[in-house]
C-alpha cells in the first residue's frame, strides 16, 4: 500500500544539502566545515536550524564537533559511518579475513584490467611507503600503506568493490596507526612489491599469492 508523501522539514533540507557536499567529495574527510555565520548566509537559515541539522549529521556519524575548534567531516557517507562503528567492535582477525577476501579478488582483477595509469599510481604509493619507513614517519607510512591498497582496488575497475573498500579503510585507518610499526616494514614492502610486479605482468595467480603472503604475516602478528 502506498503511503502519503511528507514534505521535508527545513532542518532535514539543510542536513541533506550538507550531506550532499560530503558525499560528492566537496567536503573531504578531515576537513573543517565553514563556520556557522558563513553557513547561515549560504543556506539562508537561522542559527537554530543549522545547529539542529549539524546535530543530526553528528549523530549519523558524518560530522564531529570539537569544542572551541569547529566541526569536522569524519566520514564520507552514512554507510561509511555505519561500517566504522561495526569495525570498532569487530575482532582484528575478522577484519583481516574480510580484507583478505576483498584484496585477493581485487588483486586478480587488477592484474587482468590494470592500465598504465593504475600502475603509476600504485608505484607512487610504494615509493612513498619506502620513504616514510626510511624516515621513521609512522603516520605517513600508515597513510601510504592504505593508499597503496586503495590504488590496487581501484585498478580492479569494479566501482562497487572500490566504494566498499574505501569505507572499510576509512574505518581501519586509526586501527592501522595503532598496530603498524617498522619491525616488519621490509617484509611488507617486499610482498607489496611482489603484488605490484604481478599486476604489472598481468599474473592473476601471483597477485593472489602476494596478498596471501602479507595477510598471513599480519595474521601471525595477532597470534
Amino acid at each position: 500500500m502506498l503511503t502519503k508523501t511528507q514534505r521535508l522539514t527545513l532542518v532535514e533540507q539543510v542536513a541533506y544539502q550538507i550531506q550532499g557536499k560530503i558525499e560528492n567529495g566537496e567536503w573531504q574527510v578531515g576537513m573543517r566545515i565553514p563556520a556557522e555565520p558563513e553557513l547561515m548566509e549560504q543556506l539562508q537559515v537561522s542559527r537554530n536550524t543549522l545547529r539542529e541539522a549539524i546535530r543530526a549529521l553528528t549523530y549519523a556519524g558524518l560530522l564531529k564537533t570539537r569544542q572551541g575548534d569547529g566541526t569536522y567531516v569524519c566520514s564520507s557517507s552514512v554507510l561509511g559511518s555505519v561500517i566504522e562503528k561495526v569495525i570498532q567492535h569487530t575482532d582484528m582477525l575478522e577484519s583481516l579475513e574480510v580484507r583478505y577476501a576483498l584484496e585477493r579478488e581485487a588483486a586478480a582483477l587488477a592484474a587482468s584490467r590494470r592500465s598504465e595509469e593504475d600502475l603509476e599510481a600504485i608505484r607512487t604509493c610504494l615509493d612513498q611507503c619506502r620513504q616514510a619507513a626510511s624516515q621513521q614517519d609512522l603516520k605517513a607510512y600508515a597513510h601510504w600503506d592504505v593508499e597503496f591498497h586503495k590504488m590496487v582496488i581501484a585498478a580492479s575497475h569494479n566501482q562497487l568493490m572500490a566504494n566498499l573498500y574505501n569505507h572499510i579503510t576509512e574505518a581501519l585507518h586509526n586501527m592501522l596507526l595503532e598496530t603498524k610499526d617498522f619491525k616488519n616494514a621490509a617484509y611488507y614492502h617486499d610482498s607489496h612489491e611482489l603484488l605490484y610486479q604481478a599486476i604489472a605482468n598481468q599474473d592473476c595467480t601471483q597477485a593472489e599469492e602476494a596478498v596471501r603472503l602479507y595477510i598471513e604475516k599480519a595474521r601471525a602478528k595477532l597470534s
